[in-house]
């Protein structure tokens, strides 16, 4: 983007020509132009490419996936995962294409209020930091779980406190620190992955000494599908596979990441929508691949897929490698698990942080969270967020299971809202192009398979999330946490929006307000710098490049 100055003679010499009257063009004049000048462009592209690719992996595939295969069995588990992640694919080239448009810090809130309407913009951001306020929690007591694995003597009070720290620190730093650190992670993630793919492999083709060969032994017995809460026939295999939806949202949440640091990525209208065009080949080659080799090595009907130790020792890949009398597995399992859960809390933080900054930015929080940090850190924005991590020591008490598990099925719920008005946004965006006469192949980046990605993928999330607590209505399994946690976040978003709406007596943004033209006259007077080819060694960098 250009510099300050230069981009407010832009929108002057710009809007003389159009007549853009909307609001959000107004704050574009005031707030945008100091992005350029507090934030820093740390980022680079082998970063935002290694955390598109791995920066999702954490625990809701090394320990959630259990859960999914003991409730859907190996078939179910397998298309739960597959379906989702086509779903999630829309989502990613949807924010991607309005990213390399309008590459502003918090992404999708920003997009809200050009898009769609100011209190729309309000509601996803504050929705967005009451999903990290209750995520943080959960993710930070796993890892004080995960290191409980090793030592019992000390109180999970002094990890949190260790691993809180840690994060807040690392986040106060320059963003480029945060780049290496989650570079680092995704490799051992992706090398464990690969590991454990190869493992599954030799236990499934009988390569264990003394093993014999399983095949598709288990998808036979006990089954492809699970009957569900007993409930014989179809309709219990099928409630089976359903169920299944919720954990695999859960598993791939914080996808969508790939977008909110976009005012520090260097190169954004080339970096992001790269990442994004990898997205599908990244869920089919780590999630599904691996979701398929752990339903071919565990069975469904395994009585420790569902015990609720929080570390390795429930997931699927430590129960099958104990199976084929392999020891060494849970150990490694648990260290990397335990670098994933710090990393998710790393990326949630960045991610949180800057939503906080755009909501001030577009003037939804008070103006002091923009202030920086010598290194261009929102640091203020980062002790507001990190202070919610408090929330984990409730999980000391005697009720710890059911806290933590609350906390991360309200994540879970403000998860799938937040890709639902993702969606939303975009298809405004896209008809809004459609109206003003825009050629979608002028713009930065065109995602693939538009209108039709964003409208299935909004209509399998708004699906999946009115039926995530189906549950408590069979007969008999009434529980009022299980449908607090599934629906709270439901009339909380409309609650945020319409209260915004009444008090501010806000407008949804007509097809002919929009700004689009303007980010595109933007785009068009400072281009990116070409990409350089690489050489030598680099050519090997499959990864990243």
């Amino acid at each position: 983007m250009s510099s300050p100055a230069n981009e407010k003679d832009e929108h002057s010499a710009f809007g003389s020509n159009h007549d853009i009257e909307s609001a959000s063009v107004h704050i574009i004049q005031e707030d945008v132009f100091v992005e350029e000048k507090d934030l820093r462009r740390g980022l680079k592209q082998r970063h935002i490419q290694m955390i598109a690719f791995a920066g999702t992996i954490g625990t809701g595939l090394f320990l959630g996936s259990g859960r999914a295969l003991a409730t859907g069995g190996p078939v179910g588990a397998f298309l739960g995962y597959l379906f989702t992640g086509f779903l999630v694919s829309g989502v990613v080239i949807s924010i991607a294409e309005m990213t390399a448009l309008v590459p502003l810090t918090g992404s999708a809130i920003r997009q809200a209020e050009y898009f769609v309407d100011p209190a729309l913009s309000f509601a996803q951001g504050w929705n967005g930091i009451y999903t990290a306020c209750v995520g943080f929690p959960a993710e930070i007591t796993a890892g004080a779980i995960l290191v409980e694995f090793w030592t019992t003597s000390v109180s999970n009070g002094v990890w949190i406190t260790i691993l809180a720290f840690l994060v807040i620190s690392v986040n106060m730093l320059p963003i480029r620190v945060y780049g290496e650190l989650e570079f680092g992670f995704s490799m051992l993630k992706i090398l464990l992955i690969v590991g454990l793919i190869i493992m599954g492999l030799c236990i499934d083709l009988g390569g264990v000494s003394g093993q014999p060969r399983l095949g598709f032994q288990y998808w036979r017995n006990p089954g492809p599908f699970v009957q569900y809460l007993g409930i014989p026939g179809t309709l219990g295999r099928f409630l089976g596979f359903w169920k299944t939806f919720s954990n695999a949202a859960y598993a791939y949440s914080g996808v969508d990441g790939i977008a909110g640091a976009a005012a520090e990525t260097q190169n954004p209208r080339q970096n992001i929508p790269k990442a994004a065009k990898r997205i599908f080949w990244r869920v089919l080659m780590f999630y599904v691949v691996t979701i398929f080799i752990v339903t071919l090595i565990v069975p469904s009907n395994s009585k420790d897929l569902l015990r609720a130790t929080g570390n390795a020792a429930q997931s699927p890949f430590v129960i099958a490698a104990s199976l084929a009398g392999i020891k060494v597995v849970p150990h490694i399992m648990n260290a990397v698990i335990l670098t994933s859960a710090w990393s998710a809390l790393n990326s949630g933080m960045l991610g949180a942080s800057r939503v906080l900054y755009g909501l001030a930015s577009e003037g939804h929080a008070p103006r002091f969270f923009l202030k920086t940090n010598r290194f261009g850190i929102p640091y203020l924005c980062v002790a507001f967020i990190g202070s919610f991590m408090a929330l984990a020591y409730m999980t000391l008490s005697t009720n710890a299971s059911t806290v933590f598990t609350w906390f991360q099925d309200l994540s879970s719920a403000a998860t799938l809202v937040n890709w639902s008005i993702i969606c939303i946004v975009y298809l405004r965006f896209y008809y809004g192009c459609k109206h003003q006469g825009i050629d979608r192949k002028e713009l930065p980046w065109a995602g693939p398979f538009q209108p039709y990605a964003a409208w299935v993928a909004l209509s399998g999330f708004a699906l999946i999330l009115l039926t995530g607590g189906f549950s408590v209505f069979i007969h008999g399994q009434w529980n009022t946490e299980t449908f607090i946690a599934a629906y709270f976040d439901i009339p909380l978003i409309f609650a945020i929006y319409f209260g915004y709406k009444l008090v501010k007596r806000t407008k949804i943004v007509s097809y002919e307000e929009m700004p689009i033209r303007y980010y595109m006259e933007i785009a068009r007077q400072n281009p990116e710098p070409p990409e350089k080819p690489l050489k030598g060694w680099k050519r090997l960098a499959i990864l990243w490049s």
